[in-house]
């Protein structure tokens, strides 16, 4: 179906505006985040705890964008999802709606929006149950990378691209060998006069295979006095020689969803592929992972909303033993508990998403939303496909495709086990 560009200006004006809309309403007292004269009610008090119009955290404005982003998914997204576990994706069309890099400003390329609407897009996406899509990494894990630390050449060469969908980014940390511990990473760039030779290899790559740009994590400095100290970033291009993308990895979850492994042989990268400062790369990463582990949160807790509303409908359609099964009381009951929990999570994630929208988020405070809610969202996941049936296991039903997402997302970001660590560290610290 074709964009009706009218449609795609009016979305991107109205996110111009939420930048400071949202600034305001942040701003005031909760009696005046309301609609139609009435407070803004949370997901819990709805009909549905995916409706327009709910969570005191927006105003009308993000909800005339969550309106236009959801419609964009559900024309241009949902019919083809399927077939992008086999093909791969369209990230122009994205671009051309303002769905990329929302939260870069606009002097920077980007479309000068806050981070508030830049997370209903990571809603609506979960809403939909579409995975496949890797613009959250685009926008919001490696654009502010760029942003933050980038020189202004890189900055005015690479945001208004990607913005436009028209350079797709992805970030290499994972190695074959190094996960969750990124000071045991291998790949290396060693100095050579003015350049640098990148060798190493990478997996597990969002958005790795489609990639125009690529951040690559590596050791730059092998004798620094810990491996924080001589770690570095750098910014390789799609047709560098050197630069071999390797095969789509087949994944229990998130099929289509670009995931790759990357190899890096002898690539000899100018100067000014070093992202910030040499030796400083440890440094970026960890000031950047807190909005990562959020982002997961905020996922994470959107697909209960959607795996809560799929079982909600299923119940009251199915029946066995004469009567609907959400006649059965202790299918009455475990609702009531996913909807509690759900409840208590949302408000936590949303707590989290104020806060950093304002200030940012400390890294205990996002370790602990990444870890819980990635629990909760798995714990929802069993407990829905077991509401199914025989039908939860069958990959045509979406609850079956939400229960193997959602086993990965306990993993990175920092599997949950080292994020109590870091979690732990605060709590018992001098």
């Amino acid at each position: 179906m074709a964009i009706n560009s009218l449609r795609s200006v009016r979305s991107i004006v109205s996110l111009r505006k939420m930048s400071t809309s949202s600034a305001k309403v942040l701003s005031k007292p909760d009696s005046t985040r309301d609609i139609n004269g009435s407070k803004r009610p949370e997901p819990r008090e709805s009909a549905s705890m995916m409706d327009i119009g709910t969570r005191r955290v927006f105003s009308e404005d993000h909800d005339i964008f969550r309106q236009t982003a959801r419609r964009f998914i559900q024309e241009e997204i949902v019919p083809y999802h399927a077939q992008w576990e086999i093909d791969g994706q369209c990230w122009e069309k994205a671009g051309h709606m303002g769905l990329l890099g929302i939260a870069t400003p606009e002097e920077q390329g980007g479309l000068g929006g806050d981070f508030l609407t830049s997370s209903i897009v990571i809603d609506e996406l979960s809403y939909a149950n579409c995975s496949g899509p890797g613009w959250v990494i685009h926008s919001d894990i490696i654009m502010p990378y760029i942003l933050h630390h980038g020189t202004p050449e890189q900055i005015q060469k690479f945001l208004p691209a990607m913005t436009a969908g028209k350079c797709i980014g992805a970030i290499a940390m994972t190695e074959p060998g190094a996960g969750s511990d990124l000071q045991s990473i291998r790949t290396n760039a060693k100095k050579d006069g003015n350049d640098y030779i990148l060798n190493g290899s990478k997996v597990f790559i969002t958005n790795g295979y489609m990639s125009d740009l690529v951040i690559v994590v590596a050791v730059t400095n092998p004798q620094a006095k810990t491996a924080a100290h001589g770690i570095s970033l750098f910014l390789v291009e799609e047709g560098m020689k050197g630069f071999i993308k390797g095969k789509k990895l087949k994944k229990m979850g998130l099929k289509a969803q670009d995931t790759a492994e990357l190899f890096f042989e002898d690539v000899r990268l100018p100067k000014s592929a070093l992202l910030g400062e040499e030796n400083k790369g440890f440094y970026y990463l960890m000031s950047e992972l807190p909005q990562e582990r959020l982002i997961i949160g905020m996922m994470a807790m959107a697909s209960c909303e959607y795996m809560f509303e799929e079982t909600r409908k299923y119940v009251k359609e199915r029946k066995a033993f004469g009567k609907t099964l959400s006649k059965v009381q202790v299918i009455q009951h475990q609702l009531a508990e996913l909807k509690t929990e759900i409840a208590i999570g949302r408000a936590f994630i949303d707590q989290c998403l104020e806060i950093h929208n304002t200030r940012g988020l400390d890294s205990s405070t996002a370790s602990m939303a990444k870890y819980w809610a990635s629990d909760i969202q798995n714990k929802v996941a069993d407990c829905c496909v077991q509401l199914h049936g025989g039908w939860g296991y069958m990959q045509e039903y979406g609850i079956c495709r939400s229960y193997t997402d959602a086993r990965v997302q306990k993993i990175y970001g920092g599997s949950n086990e080292v994020l109590k660590g870091l979690i732990a560290r605060q709590i018992v610290m001098d």
